[in-house]
């Protein structure tokens, strides 16, 4: 048992030759994630892509391949933090970005899948669905929101552990390595350039171009996007103060066989209401899918599987010894705000990050929206509250890992 089940089931991976020599582009983009092939696909021939690893090496290729609606926080939190004309114009933003990941999943074979429920791990939260439901429904004009109850939310997912919950009709799951490959050879196919193997180091103006300098070569172009979510370098500058990498993991079992036809059985995408959330589907081949746990220090643990399967046996207590074929982690970026940081850093720089888990969705046409200098829609995210973690540079870190901590804790209380 090893590896990412992603890459062993995404067989056509691109392979694409690092940067040699001196390039010229109008846009360089760093990052072959999520956002840097949305920004690609949008500017064709006009863009260079420079990425250290390989297409979705990072979080794009190792995340739960959930599609959640709206942005990471929800249309109340918003309401509060930026008011109500805002908090509309994001949740427009967000099904501009639902209807663009439409586009991409109806050309790229990605094993999309429709349904995401949110489950509650505690009781007594019925009220609060059915008002938030009201909510998105009555001011909102959405109405794929659904309650499940307890009995219909355990025949549904074949576990009694949750209290009931809402179903998304609107959202759903991917294979997000196979999007991202797909999206890589459109966008090649449209005339930008992907270099692969290839780490941007640093960026500088020269003779009223930028200069982005690699170990084997540079690119001179008129804008520079950043990405990479939980992998920004010195190249953000202060814009890594307002995103922290953290380590999240996942685990896949063996096809379940006639047992898979008794859990998820619609086969939408699971996650519950834990502060550390566990997330989980089925696989086309009847395999469950499960992420639970993470941790807020470099380097993963070297037992992930057994991680995994301590909150997969919460769940499933009938699958505690099942096989595990794949187990892996990844690295996302979040915000103290958990929205994410999307700004202009510099004249001609602009920086995308700290989906904080909501990235499948959003992050494609944050791109598309970077490469077309969507100014109305960047500046509407850039006014979102995404505050410097606190602490400066030698502290931040111990004490946000305090604090994530404690609300972890909460969730065994």
């Amino acid at each position: 048992m090893t590896g990412n089940w992603y890459e062993a089931t995404a067989s056509d991976r691109p392979d694409l030759p690092p940067l040699s020599g001196d390039a010229f582009a109008e846009v360089c983009v760093v990052g072959a994630g999520f956002t840097g092939l949305g920004a690609a696909l949008a500017l064709g021939s006009r863009a260079i892509v420079l990425e250290a690893a390989h297409v979705g090496a990072a979080a794009t290729g190792r995340n739960g391949g959930q599609v959640h609606t709206g942005q990471r926080r929800d249309q109340a939190w918003l309401e509060k933090a930026v008011g109500r004309d805002d908090a509309l114009s994001l949740w427009r933003l967000a099904e501009d970005a639902r209807a663009h990941f439409k586009t991409l999943t109806d050309t790229v074979p990605c094993d999309w899948r429709p349904g995401m429920i949110h489950a509650r791990h505690k009781p007594n939260g019925e009220a609060e669905d059915a008002a938030y439901a009201d909510l998105m429904s009555g001011r909102y004009g959405y109405d794929q929101l659904a309650l499940i109850d307890e009995a219909e939310l355990a025949h549904e997912l074949g576990t009694d552990v949750y209290f009931g919950g809402l179903i998304d009709r609107g959202g759903g799951h991917v294979h997000p390595l196979k999007l991202a490959q797909g999206m890589a050879r459109r966008a090649m196919a449209a005339g930008a350039v992907i270099h692969e193997h290839t780490r941007a180091e640093t960026w500088r103006r020269e003779g009223g171009k930028i200069v982005v300098e690699t170990a084997r070569g540079r690119v001179t172009c008129e804008r520079l996007i950043l990405t990479g979510d939980g992998c920004l370098n010195a190249m953000a500058g202060t814009a890594r103060s307002r995103v922290m990498p953290i380590n999240n993991f996942i685990a896949v079992t063996a096809p379940l066989g006639a047992l898979a036809d008794e859990i998820i059985r619609s086969n939408a995408a699971v996650s519950d209401s834990r502060f550390v959330v566990n997330y989980f589907r089925k696989t086309p081949d009847g395999r469950l899918l499960f992420g639970g746990g993470e941790n807020y220090r470099p380097g993963f643990p070297r037992d992930i599987a057994g991680m995994v399967r301590k909150n997969l046996a919460k769940v499933y207590p009938r699958l505690a010894a099942v096989e595990l074929t794949h187990a892996w982690g990844g690295t996302l970026g979040i915000t103290m705000s958990r929205m994410p940081f999307v700004g202009e850093v510099a004249p001609g720089v602009r920086v995308a990050s700290g989906y904080s888990g909501q990235g499948v969705m959003l992050a494609p046409y944050v791109g598309k929206l970077l490469a077309e200098e969507k100014a109305e829609a960047l500046d509407l995210l850039a006014r979102v509250p995404t505050p410097p973690f606190p602490g400066g540079r030698w502290l931040r870190w111990p004490l946000t890992v305090a604090g994530l901590s404690w609300y972890a804790l909460r969730d065994r209380l």
